[in-house]
């Protein structure tokens, strides 16, 4: 596979990124499956509405943020490079926290429960990152190394390991998999569907970013690697947790 370019088309005089285009559908749907499922989750669709308003320019700002922070000798002194996105430098888990900041104060401030939100909302997020890792692709970003794997992305003449498509295909399935374990029966306590999310994405970007040769690095150690071993962590103690005390409540309730 080789990129047929980055833009999508040009408006006067400005180029239209095709991965901007990407992110707002991704954006998109994942807005309709939270306000569609909302009132399911006992969530006002109003509340899923604000909140996203709140998180659309917070999690870009804070995935960019993330970004410079780490890379900050090739952004110092230069306001312009720092707010300048149309070039590049998103990172995914620092919008993720920023989304994980605009939900606990949201979430405080309307009375609502936090583990609620986060199962309402993680199954359209996984399947927006499954649409946005494609703007990588288009972008020759986010690759990995020299592979002779039938499917590569061309770079430079050179086959690449696809790391946006692996990236891709396992959001997608999770995104279909955790709205599918959201419904009836198999949705069995708060928290069950993001601290599942936690898990399976940490689980694959562990893998998938040792293959990258773009990584954000402390000293020799890879940023999202780090990042994914405490949210594996995190979510794996989630789950048990919450499954436990949810299994707890039930029993005393019966007594």
């Amino acid at each position: 596979m080789k990129s047929p370019g980055a833009v999508a088309f040009t408006l006067w005089g400005i180029d239209v990124q095709i991965y901007g285009i990407l992110i707002g559908i991704g954006f998109a749907i994942a807005i309709f499956l939270a306000y569609s499922r909302a009132e399911k989750f006992g969530i006002k669709k109003d509340d899923v509405l604000n909140f996203t308003i709140l998180l659309i320019p917070t999690s870009i700002i804070g995935a960019r943020l993330y970004y410079v922070l780490f890379m900050w000798d090739n952004y110092k002194g230069s306001l312009f490079d720092i707010i300048n996105i149309r070039s590049g430098g998103l990172a995914i888990h620092g919008g993720l926290l920023a989304g994980i900041l605009v939900a606990a104060i949201y979430t405080y401030i309307r009375k609502i429960n936090i583990l609620r939100l986060g199962d309402l909302v993680m199954p359209g997020v996984a399947i927006a990152q499954a649409i946005g890792r494609w703007g990588n692709f288009f972008n020759s970003e986010a690759h990995g190394g020299p592979t002779d794997f039938p499917i590569a992305v061309i770079i430079d003449g050179q086959r690449m390991h696809a790391t946006f498509l692996y990236e891709s295909i396992f959001c997608l399935i999770m995104g279909l998999w955790l709205l599918y374990k959201s419904k009836g029966g198999l949705y069995k306590f708060n928290g069950q569907i993001l601290s599942l999310y936690l898990i399976g994405y940490s689980f694959e970007r562990f893998f998938v970013e040792g293959l990258r040769t773009d990584s954000l690095m402390i000293g020799s150690f890879r940023v999202a690697q780090l990042v994914s071993i405490i949210a594996f962590t995190v979510g794996i103690f989630l789950y048990f947790y919450l499954r436990n005390k949810n299994k707890a409540s039930r029993l005393s309730n019966n007594i």
